[in-house]
């Protein structure tokens, strides 16, 4: 089996102006994704748009194997090397807003056969928050014994994965995979964020970057 999803993440966001949209959605399709998913390690990349007001317009998600893969020789060659269209097209030009975040799972603690051997999920909800430090470890078993397993019995909603930030901020980010961008809108969803005694509190512990939590609906995927 080769494995499609890792337990590191490399995603860029990215607001662009209309002007320098063709030529930037062009570099990615055609050169970027391929040149990054070459390097090894990198297992699979989709690009998405956002559906949410104030959330950045552009994602790309990269699954990689594990996080040593974005500091390998191989990884960093390729970006000290850049070609003249990343020079003029990449997001560090173009874009008005820029984030590039690497992520390390940690929940689940593990990768299993089946979540690795899964392809780029067609809706992506992201949160990306904080928590004072002194209630982190109280938060972090309460995300991952109640929220994420409650949220995965909605209909529609594929799996749930939680990281820690290695590089960027905020320090979380939480990952659902959906099947149809309206998942995070249904009855059902909307049922488990109030269904445990504890979720109010935590709700409002959170401190959540702009746009977050965003909808995101892919765009393209190379096969």
């Amino acid at each position: 089996m080769t494995a499609r999803k890792g337990s590191a993440l490399l995603m860029v966001w990215a607001d662009v102006p209309a002007d320098k949209e063709d030529d930037f959605n062009r570099w990615y399709n055609e050169e970027h994704m391929a040149e990054r998913l070459a390097v090894p390690g990198f297992l699979s990349a989709a690009r998405y748009e956002t559906v949410t007001p104030g959330a950045p317009k552009h994602l790309a998600v990269y699954e990689v194997e594990n996080i040593d893969v974005l500091d390998s020789d191989e990884y960093n060659r390729v970006r000290a090397n850049p070609t003249e269209w990343t020079l003029r097209a990449e997001p560090q030009v173009v874009a008005t807003t820029y984030i590039r975040n690497t992520y390390e799972q940690i929940f689940p603690s593990e990768v299993s056969a089946d979540v690795a051997a899964s392809g780029m999920a067609p809706a992506l909800q992201i949160g990306r928050m904080t928590v004072p430090p002194d209630l982190e470890d109280e938060w972090n078993e309460w995300y991952n014994t109640v929220y994420v397993p409650n949220y995965m019995k909605a209909p529609g909603c594929i799996r749930g994965r939680r990281y820690r930030a290695v590089t960027g901020e905020p320090k979380y980010a939480t990952v659902y995979e959906l099947e149809r961008p309206d998942i995070s809108q249904t009855p059902e969803w909307l049922r488990q964020r109030a269904i445990h005694p504890d979720n109010e509190r935590w709700q409002q512990t959170m401190q959540h970057a702009a746009g977050s939590p965003g909808v995101w609906v892919k765009t393209f995927e190379l096969e």
